[in-house]
């Protein structure tokens, strides 16, 4: 087995012992799930610097990155220096997030926030509702087109939109009518090895009318302009910023040096 295999192998466990604690229900009866959520897509096509800036404690390729880092505090930080939207991990046993960190960043920031996690069940989608998240993330490589499909229907259902990543030409086919945005993660989620060509070498398969994100290993200023320049209007950053001692700041001096270069 893989990585993924195993992430997956443990996360249907997770999910399973969720279900027996909390209920669609009780889910469906918190606050959250009135609340109209904000468009992760409508930001990005708005934003000047295209960056989801995203919060992690950890990975499984690097280990803690940042372990007692705050959510509330870093997440509200990126918000406040322009972030096009938030990625919050709720994924424990590789990344180090909490459902917790999504729901008590949610009151502090007004841009959209995805959440990231490995959704392989339509209770995750309730519980992301609950949390107030705004989209949700699909992965291709964990999921089969029609398991994606109804995932993508029913979070659509559910007034949330969805981000669905792929690595490769193969999992194109993943793409339908209810998917929001599409992702490219340069990141092999199987090897964990990390090339930016990963979404250039996408870009032009992934048809017109989604909007295109390329996700992990964007480092630099320069990275940025080349795959904007191919078509993407999406950058995913997590590590570069939270390894640094204040990520919010570090976002703020990446997007200004965007812009400067713009």
């Amino acid at each position: 087995m893989n990585i993924l295999d195993n992430i997956i192998a443990d996360k249907k466990r997770e999910v399973a012992e969720r279900k027996e604690i909390l209920y669609i229900s009780d889910l469906e009866r918190r606050d959250s799930f009135e609340k109209k959520s904000i468009s992760l897509k409508q930001s990005l096509l708005q934003s000047s610097s295209g960056i989801i800036a995203e919060f992690k404690r950890k990975s499984p390729s690097k280990g803690w990155i940042r372990q007692q880092a705050d959510a509330v505090e870093i997440a509200s930080g990126y918000c406040k220096n322009a972030a096009a939207g938030i990625s919050i991990l709720t994924d424990f046993p590789y990344f180090g997030g909490k459902p917790a960190d999504l729901i008590q960043a949610r009151p502090t920031v007004s841009c959209p926030i995805l959440r990231k996690d490995f959704m392989i069940d339509e209770y995750q989608l309730f519980e992301a509702k609950s949390y107030g998240a705004d989209a949700v993330l699909l992965i291709a490589a964990a999921l089969t087109t029609e398991e994606c499909e109804n995932l993508a229907r029913k979070a659509k259902e559910l007034g949330m939109e969805t981000l669905l990543e792929i690595h490769n030409e193969q999992e194109l086919s993943h793409i339908s009518e209810y998917i929001d945005l599409v992702g490219v993660n340069n990141r092999n989620l199987k090897t964990f090895e990390v090339a930016i060509d990963a979404s250039l070498s996408l870009a032009d398969r992934i048809p017109a009318e989604f909007v295109k994100i390329s996700e992990s290993g964007i480092s630099s200023v320069q990275a940025v302009n080349t795959l904007r320049d191919a078509g993407f209007k999406g950058f995913l950053m997590g590590e570069n910023f939270m390894k640094e001692e204040n990520p919010a700041e570090a976002l703020k001096e990446f997007i200004r040096q965007i812009l400067t270069n713009l």
